[in-house]
C-alpha cells in the first residue's frame, strides 16, 4: 500500500544551475558565518543539563573492518564535523571488530584550529564514569560522561585517545575522506597537546570514534544517510565535504541556523542491503544486519535516507530479492516510528570483471530500472528522492551524465552538488 508519498524528479537544467549556484552562494555565507562567530570552549566542570536541551547525534560514522596498522603506545587524533551546535557533547567509541579489549588510557577532544593543531585553551579530557581511561570489550561499545563545551553546527572537533598497549589493531571505517592524525608508535600520551608538532602520521580512516551527541537546544533531530559508497563519498574531495548529504546539511543549516536537524553519514563504501547468494559476499556487514547499530542506536533520529542497492546488483542478486530486502529495512524503520525515504539506484556502467566479480552487464543495468521502478511507484517508503533522475545522462540512461561522473560508479564533486540541491528540505522536516 502507497502511504502518501512524495516522489522528488530531476528539474530541467535551467533550474538545476540555478540550484547549484544557490548551494555554491549558501556555502559562502556559512563560511562568513563561522569566520565572524565568537567560539566558546570547553568547561573541566560536568555538563549540567539545559531543561530546554536534548541530547542529539551530531556525527556518526560505520565501522567496516579491522585497520592495517598497528598501534603501540601512541595517541591518534580523529577529525569529526558536528552538523549541529551545543553546549555539551559526549564521545561513543566502538571495539565493534576488536579481537581484544581495547584499553584507552587517556582521551581528550577539543576544536581544530588547523590540521592537527587545537584552538588554544580548548582541549578538554573525556571520562568514562567519572574515569579518565576505559576499556572496551570485544564488539563493544562506550559513551563518555558529558563534556561541557560550546560548539556550533559544522565545527571540526578533534578526538585523542592514547593507546598504551602493544600492537593494537584498530577497528575502523577505512575510508573517511577527512584527514586524521597519529603519533608515532613509542610516542606516549599526548592526547593533552594542543599543537600538532607530536602527530607525524595521517590516515583517512577513522579508527573508534563511532558518534558525538551534543546537547542542544537547536537542533530538531537528527537525519541518518544510510547506504554505500554513493553516500560514504567515492570521487568526493579529501577534507572538502562535498558530498550529498554535505549539501544537505549546509542548506538546513542556512535554511534555518536556530532550528535544524543534523544530517549523519552512515555509509560505506561496497555496502549492500542483504549479503544472501551475493556472489563474491559483501566486504562488510550488510544494511540489514548494521541497521540497529548505525541507525536505531544514535540519538535523536527522525528520518533515514535509504540509498543501497547498486552493489546488490552487481554482486547478481535477483530485483525480487533486493526489494525484499529494501521492504524489510523500510518496515524496520517506520515500527521505530521514523520516517524512512527511499532512494532510486543511480546509472552504473563500469563492467570491468576480475576474479569472482562478474562486473556490470546490460541486463544488470534492467534490474536496475526494475527496481527503481518499484522505488518510485509501489515502495514501502514515505517519500522518495530520484537521484537516478538527477544525475542520468538523457541521451543514455544507462549512464551518468558525463559532467556528473566520476567512474562509471560514483557521481563526481559536481554530480554530488546537484543531488544535495535537488533534495526538497521540507521532506526532513520532524
Amino acid at each position: 500500500m502507497v502511504r502518501g508519498r512524495t516522489v522528488c524528479t530531476a528539474p530541467n537544467e535551467t533550474i538545476k544551475m540555478t540550484r547549484a549556484a544557490q548551494v555554491m552562494r549558501t556555502l559562502t555565507v556559512l563560511v562568513g558565518v563561522a569566520t565572524v562567530t565568537e567560539l566558546g570552549f570547553a568547561s573541566s566542570v560536568s555538563a549540567q543539563a539545559n531543561t530546554d536541551a536534548r541530547w542529539i547525534t551530531a556525527w556518526g560514522t560505520s565501522q567496516q573492518s579491522l585497520g592495517p596498522t598497528m598501534i603501540t603506545n601512541a595517541t591518534v587524533r580523529m577529525i569529526a564535523r558536528v552538523t549541529v551546535g551545543g553546549e555539551s557533547v559526549r564521545v561513543r567509541l566502538d571495539n565493534t571488530f576488536g579481537e581484544m579489549p581495547l584499553v584507552i588510557g587517556e582521551a581528550y577532544i577539543g576544536p581544530v584550529m588547523r590540521g592537527a593543531r587545537l584552538t588554544p585553551g580548548s582541549n578538554s579530557q573525556i571520562r568514562f564514569g567519572s574515569s579518565g581511561s576505559v576499556t572496551i570489550p570485544v564488539g563493544g561499545t562506550v559513551t563518555s560522561d558529558p563534556i561541557r563545551m560550546n560548539v556550533m553546527a559544522r565545527q571540526d572537533l578533534a578526538i585523542s585517545l592514547y593507546i598504551p598497549e602493544t600492537n593494537v589493531q584498530p577497528s575502523q571505517h577505512s575510508q573517511a575522506y577527512v584527514t586524521s592524525y597519529l603519533s608515532d608508535n613509542g610516542s606516549g600520551n599526548v592526547t593533552s597537546t594542543e599543537s600538532s608538532e607530536p602527530f607525524t602520521g595521517t590516515t583517512t580512516s577513522t579508527v573508534w570514534p563511532k558518534s558525538i551527541d551534543v546537547l542542544t537546544e537547536s537542533a530538531t533531530g537528527s537525519i541518518v544517510g544510510f547506504g554505500d559508497s554513493i553516500t560514504d563519498g567515492g570521487c568526493s574531495t579529501l577534507n572538502a565535504h562535498d558530498r550529498w548529504q554535505d549539501w544537505v546539511a549546509v542548506r538546513l543549516y542556512l535554511a534555518s541556523p536556530n532550528a535544524h536537524p543534523a544530517m549523519l553519514n552512515e555509509g560505506i563504501s561496497g555496502n549492500t542491503v542483504t549479503s544472501e547468494g551475493l556472489q563474491p559476499p559483501p566486504n562488510s556487514p550488510p544494511g540489514l544486519e548494521r541497521l540497529e547499530r548505525d541507525v536505531f542506536s544514535h540519538e535523536g533520529v527522525t528520518h533515514v535516507v535509504l540509498f543501497m542497492g547498486t552493489n546488490d546488483i552487481r554482486r547478481e542478486v535477483s530485483a525480487a530479492s533486493l526489494i525484499a530486502g529494501m521492504e524489510e529495512i523500510a518496515e524496520r524503520i517506520r515500527a521505530r516510528g521514523l520516517t524512512v525515504i527511499g532512494t532510486t539506484i543511480i546509472p552504473r556502467h563500469n563492467r570491468a570483471a576480475s576474479g569472482t566479480n562478474t562486473g556490470w552487464t546490460p541486463e544488470k543495468s534492467n534490474i536496475r530500472r526494475e527496481v527503481n521502478e518499484w522505488i518510485r511507484n509501489t515502495g514501502s517508503f514515505d517519500s522518495v528522492l530520484d537521484f537516478d533522475a538527477v544525475v542520468r545522462d538523457p541521451d543514455d540512461p544507462d549512464r551518468i551524465a558525463p559532467a556528473f561522473d566520476c567512474d562509471g560508479i560514483h557521481p563526481n564533486p559536481r554530480g554530488y552538488l546537484e543531488m544535495g540541491g535537488s533534495v526538497p528540505l521540507e521532506l526532513l522536516t520532524p
